[in-house]
């Protein structure tokens, strides 16, 4: 059985993110929430909260324990961008980007 979690309109660049779920994904759930609490870079907080939010919906929805879960598919996608403009040289505008991103985390049981 599948559970899935989401986050939408993270303040992180999805490239960045990208980075960090690579490391943990196909990996066991403890394994993957024991590295990222010590792994110490702020983009670490938000995807630790959507796996153990759908760790909790594991919980909740069919009583399975953390140890029998694995991470199938973990994926970060871009969200809206933010288009502004800030001063440049010889008074013209540079355009700024800040970019937006969406993670969404699916956990599978080990054990059925």
């Amino acid at each position: 059985m599948d559970f899935i979690a989401k986050a939408k309109f993270l303040k992180f660049s999805p490239h960045k993110l990208r980075l960090v779920v690579d490391v943990i994904r196909g990996k066991k759930v403890d394994y993957a929430l024991n590295w990222l609490t010590t792994y110490r870079v702020c983009r670490a907080e938000p995807i630790k909260k959507v796996i153990e939010s759908a760790v909790a919906n594991a919980k909740n929805k069919a009583n399975v324990e953390l140890n029998d879960l694995f991470i199938k598919e973990i994926k970060v996608d871009g969200g809206p961008i933010f288009r502004y403009f800030k001063p440049g040289a010889m008074g013209r505008a540079n355009p700024q980007r800040k970019r937006l991103s969406h993670i969404s985390v699916i956990l599978e049981s080990r054990q059925v």
